[in-house]
């Protein structure tokens, strides 16, 4: 029976040592695995911080996704809107540069045309210069006209002129007594006026009167160049500038002059409806009935 008790004790102390190695065993796995737990817990706090730390880097990159987006969008529009600012740039200046071709066009014009004004201002000056000297010398010529008018003023300021007579033959003649000079008495000769009936020599315009002894005269000078001529009446005669005379050549109707600048004892008068061309020195000039 002992033999049996030290067995079952021996087997007990065997089972005692087994459990208590089982349980040092397993006290030591269950140390070293919580152990291993608080570190995984650890990391697994670790992993969710850095969880947490990315989801909010990642919604932050979402936001600046978002931004960027909205800034990408606006960038496109902008690059639109200088697409067509660009296009309307390159329009206007496509039209500016037509424009300078115009303009440079116009101004190649506007050079021929100078040139061309300036020859044609050049042929105008020398043309001018050519008028100058003709006008000097018309001037001169008047001058000498006007001196030689002068002349014989002074010398007909010593002559009266004797009376006129006008025959009524057809063949119309002036009878002028002899000049008188201051002085010296001469009687002047009248000339017999036939009483035979005939027409008055022909007139070319009806409505001129015919010739009368009281208010007529004669042409001293024909100037064609300044269209005008020197009568043989003035002042004393009772001429005033304004005053109509008719011409006749050899009786025949010529035309008419008009006053313009009275003297002692001459007027010069410039052509109204005369041909010049059929007026010459020595006319006789009869004023016109009002």
């Amino acid at each position: 029976m002992n033999r049996k008790g030290n067995v079952i004790t021996i087997v007990l102390t065997g089972l005692v040592i087994i459990a208590l190695a089982v349980a040092g065993g397993g006290f030591y796995l269950f140390q070293k695995e919580h152990a291993k737990n608080l570190d995984l817990q650890v990391q697994m706090d670790d992993i969710n911080t850095r969880l947490k730390v990315t989801e909010t880097s990642l919604e932050d990159s979402k936001n600046k996704i978002s931004d960027l987006q909205l800034k990408l969008q606006e960038g496109k529009v902008q690059v639109e809107f200088l697409s067509s600012e660009l296009q309307i740039e390159k329009s206007g200046r496509q039209e500016a540069l037509a424009k300078l071709e115009q303009m440079q066009a116009d101004l190649d014009e506007q050079k021929a045309s100078r040139a061309d004004l300036e020859n044609k201002l050049n042929q105008a000056q020398d043309e001018g210069r050519k008028t100058q000297e003709q006008l000097n010398q018309l001037d001169m010529q008047k001058k000498t006209l006007e001196g030689k008018i002068n002349d014989l003023e002074a010398k007909t300021r010593d002559i009266e002129l004797g009376k006129i007579v006008v025959s009524s033959t057809p063949e119309t003649q002036i009878a002028q007594s002899g000049p008188t000079k201051k002085g010296k008495k001469v009687k002047a000769t009248k000339a017999k006026a036939t009483k035979t009936k005939v027409k008055p020599a022909a007139v070319t315009s009806p409505k001129f009167a015919a010739p009368t002894a009281a208010n007529e005269g004669k042409v001293l000078v024909v100037n064609k160049d300044y269209n005008f001529a020197v009568i043989s009446m003035g002042s004393r005669d009772g001429i005033a500038v304004g005053n109509e005379f008719s011409i006749y050549h050899n009786g025949a109707y010529v035309g008419d002059v008009k006053v313009e600048k009275v003297h002692d004892s001459m007027s010069a008068a410039g052509f109204v409806t005369a041909d010049k061309t059929k007026i010459s020195e020595g006319d006789k000039v009869v004023a016109k009935s009002r």
